[in-house]
């Protein structure tokens, strides 16, 4: 039986890059995955017009068509500005998205990672997917951001994954994903390359036995 996946990221990138494998799994199994995009990636940047957000929108669509999923949303909230907000301004929103989709399993960012961005939607979630009676929400894994959650001051909580998922039949659909984000990408020895996005991907699977995998730190399991 399929089951109903969302994915809660701060920007467009963040979720070929966090979990683009692991999207191409679900999507592989019969699964419908859902992404929301809380903050519109673009208009912290200095200069940044509505040709730099049209072309992150093509981007984004262009990564929905290799990853095959099935619905995205926007809130077009403040880039980099979510800390100036009410979080409740972002937790009602996710609410009601929620509530609509009924997703089983939540994928979103590490409550450490060093963009505020990231931070403030992982709250968001966690207070959004409060373990309610009737909620269909059963798992919350938090993925991992190249450029801010390695990057993350000692301060803040370290990512300690728990839980990998093998992508070793899916890698090539995810770096095909992360090429649509090309002008979001870096040249070596950046954190945030094609190279090191690859090589994280069989870091993580040669830590548990396989090709390449994905890794998460689980929030919330419920069975």
């Amino acid at each position: 039986m399929s089951k109903a996946i969302l994915i809660v990221a701060a920007h467009a990138d963040d979720e070929a890059l966090g979990c683009g494998g692991t999207i191409a799994k679900h999507v592989a199994a019969g699964d419908k995955v859902h992404v929301v995009f809380v903050a519109d990636g673009v208009t912290s940047r200095g200069g940044a017009g509505q040709e730099d957000l049209v072309h992150r929108q093509r981007a984004t669509e262009n990564a929905r068509n290799i990853l095959g999923i099935s619905t995205m949303a926007f809130l077009d909230l403040p880039d980099n500005r979510l800390d100036s907000l009410p979080l409740l301004d972002i937790i009602q929103p996710l609410e009601a998205l929620i509530g609509k989709l009924a997703p089983e399993i939540i994928y979103t960012h590490h409550c450490g990672d060093l963009n505020v961005d990231h931070r403030l939607v992982h709250q968001a979630v966690m207070t959004a997917c409060r373990p309610l009676p009737n909620s269909t929400v059963r798992e919350i894994l938090a993925f991992e951001v190249m450029s801010s959650t390695e990057w993350s001051s000692t301060g803040l909580a370290p990512f300690l994954p728990n839980l990998f998922v093998d992508i070793s039949a899916h890698m090539e659909t995810k770096m095909r994903a992360l090429e649509a984000y090309a002008l979001e990408m870096r040249a070596p020895p950046h954190s945030r390359s094609m190279e090191h996005m690859r090589s994280l991907a069989k870091h993580r699977g040669y830590c548990v036995g396989v090709d390449a995998a994905e890794a998460f730190m689980v929030m919330r399991v419920l069975r």
